[in-house]
């Protein structure tokens, strides 16, 4: 695998990143992070999860299991009982109408002991925010983040 697609950051809404920790807490297992479009790693070894305003860190690393992108009724019916919703019905209100999902499958996730600060996170690659749709880190980036 490239150095440069070691790791990659995903964006989450706080509401979801505590539905995420919570189910964790009680079921630690592979687990499924789903996007509204066709967005996401194709390739990578770890996840950092940034969570988006008003908290702006990355507050938890996993190890990328694969990327799967396709018709939102097959993937519930495969993954949607690894992933942070609850139901059919608040995947489907959810997704907004979008038919097409990618599920993004993780396992061995943790919250971090110390999470990374938006001012430790520009000062590392050297932007002002972290781009809707994510961002490929190298190995020493990624590591630069985490120590």
């Amino acid at each position: 695998m490239p150095n440069e697609c070691y790791a990659y950051i995903l964006i989450s809404d706080e509401k979801w990143w505590n539905r995420l920790c919570e189910r964790n807490r009680n079921n630690n297992g592979t687990r499924v992070f789903v996007r509204r479009n066709r967005v996401g790693p194709l390739k990578t070894q770890k996840l950092f999860f940034y969570v988006k305003k008003p908290i702006m860190q990355i507050r938890g690393v996993a190890d990328f299991i694969e990327r799967l992108a396709g018709d939102y009724k097959e993937l519930w019916n495969m993954y949607g009982d690894e992933s942070y919703l609850e139901t059919f019905g608040e995947y489907v209100s959810f997704l907004k109408g979008r038919k097409t999902v990618t599920f993004i499958r993780f396992s061995n996730f943790r919250e971090l002991d110390s999470p990374v600060s938006m001012k430790v996170i520009r000062k590392v690659l050297g932007v002002l925010t972290i781009p809707r749709g994510g961002k490929y880190l190298n190995r020493e980036t990624a590591n630069q983040l985490t120590v």
